[in-house]
């Protein structure tokens, strides 16, 4: 049996007794306690080898082929494992294959890494020695990829990509330095690729959706702001304060970063009237704002396709995010830009490299000067000011939610009256 101990300087090793009886030491350093566990999984499996004169199973095996230089010969050391050949050679594809093996990313990035781990491959073959890719080589690369014709922003990511992976191959120990450090990745935001949806075109596309979640999931994103789908899928009837006209809006893109899992977004007067149709219609107990979200097997950008078609539209690029990137475009010029980053969940630099956009309306203005007031007569069209209310509202005719803040739920009870399943406030039983 193998057991851990800490040091008084928080460093840990590995004790166990070999076949004959003696004590002996692994060293790991400031490593966590499961990666402690692991170690000591693992010596003791590689000690009952020893001891039994069995064979390695294939998960063993592994696990010391891809052991940095230094903790493999620690293991040699204890005799658990025997010293490695001189000729043993690291190859690309033995490296490609463990950083996608121990990433730990989302889907989405997880595909963007194969795109470039498929592009190394392809360049300098999965057999080539990784000690035999120079700087030179590097450039090479970079150059073929360029020359591809791909975007900008997609030779932007490989290239950072392909930094990461020759980082990691360091940090590893397999080679001594990083022969894409110097490459210059340049940016990943593709200005012709940029497109504002207007107001008219996306009033004839929500006219040609078949459904109120159709309608719905265009309207959140062109409206709120939200990702598509990932933010979109995970909105629930409770994330509605219709009382403040707030959306609590949960990001898996940004939930790694402290105080970014979450974000309020305002219910626009556009959005409102959607959102309150698909509520009407929705299922008591129902959770979901957009319930087709949840099935993997819908294909958003053809069916969207197929909706603006039929609103007499044509398709633009990045059909989602350009419409996240045309509410951005409306709400810097209402709001300041620090607010308006808060409701989308980044920085106001991201904001300006991929979301903001320049309009037609913006070069009126200046032509014709401030007096002409282009810009202000567009957005008070697009933008009317909601009518004065001197009338008391009847709570009962409009549905609430204490959504993310509980403490308006109280003001939200109609006197007498009852809520079904979903929340809604029910006057006539």
């Amino acid at each position: 049996m193998a057991s851990v101990s800490r040091d008084a300087n928080e460093t840990k090793r590995i004790l166990f007794t070999d076949g004959n009886g003696e004590r002996r030491t692994v060293r790991l350093g400031a490593v966590s306690v499961k990666d402690a566990e692991t170690w000591r999984l693992r010596v003791e499996a590689l000690n009952s080898a020893r001891i039994s004169a069995t064979s390695w199973d294939g998960e063993l095996a592994a696990w010391v082929r891809d052991l940095g230089d230094v903790m493999h010969a620690r293991l040699v050391r204890v005799g658990l494992v025997e010293p490695r050949s001189s000729t043993e050679v690291v190859t690309l594809a033995n490296v490609l294959d463990r950083f996608e093996s121990t990433g730990v990313v989302k889907p989405a990035t997880r595909a963007a890494y194969r795109q470039a781990t498929k592009s190394l491959r392809e360049h300098f073959g999965g057999d080539t020695a990784l000690k035999a890719i120079t700087p030179s080589h590097a450039d090479e690369w970079h150059k073929a990829i360029t020359e591809m014709e791909l975007a900008p922003a997609t030779v932007s990511k490989r290239v950072r990509v392909a930094k990461a992976i020759f980082h990691k191959a360091v940090k590893w120990g397999l080679i001594a330095s990083n022969p894409f450090a110097d490459l210059r990745a340049g940016t990943q935001s593709n200005p012709d690729r940029a497109f504002y949806v207007e107001r008219a075109t996306i009033k004839a596309i929500l006219a040609a959706c078949p459904d109120d979640e159709w309608r719905a999931i265009i309207a959140i994103v062109r409206y709120a702001g939200l990702r598509c789908p990932s933010e979109v899928v995970g909105l629930r009837w409770g994330d509605v304060n219709w009382e403040r006209g707030r959306l609590t809006v949960r990001s898996p893109k940004t939930a790694r970063h402290e105080g970014h899992a979450m974000r309020i977004a305002p219910i626009s007067p556009e959005l409102r009237p959607i959102l309150l149709a698909l509520f009407d219609q929705a299922e008591p107990g129902t959770e979901p704002v957009v319930p087709r979200l949840r099935d993997p097997r819908i294909n958003l950008r053809t069916h969207f396709q197929r909706i603006i078609a039929r609103a007499g539209a044509k398709p633009w690029p990045r059909l989602f995010q350009n419409l996240r990137a045309s509410c951005a475009t409306d709400w810097v010029e209402r709001f300041p830009a620090h607010v308006v980053a808060g409701w989308l969940g980044h920085t106001p630099l991201v904001a300006a490299r991929h979301y903001l956009q320049t309009r037609d309306a913006h070069f009126d203005l200046a032509i014709g000067g401030a007096e002409s007031g282009a810009l202000e007569a567009q957005n008070a069209a697009q933008h009317p000011s909601a009518p004065i209310r001197t009338d008391s509202r009847d709570e009962s005719k409009e549905p609430c939610f204490a959504g993310a803040s509980q403490s308006d739920a109280s003001a939200c009870e109609a006197p007498q009256s009852k809520r079904d399943g979903l929340g809604r406030i029910r006057t006539d039983v």
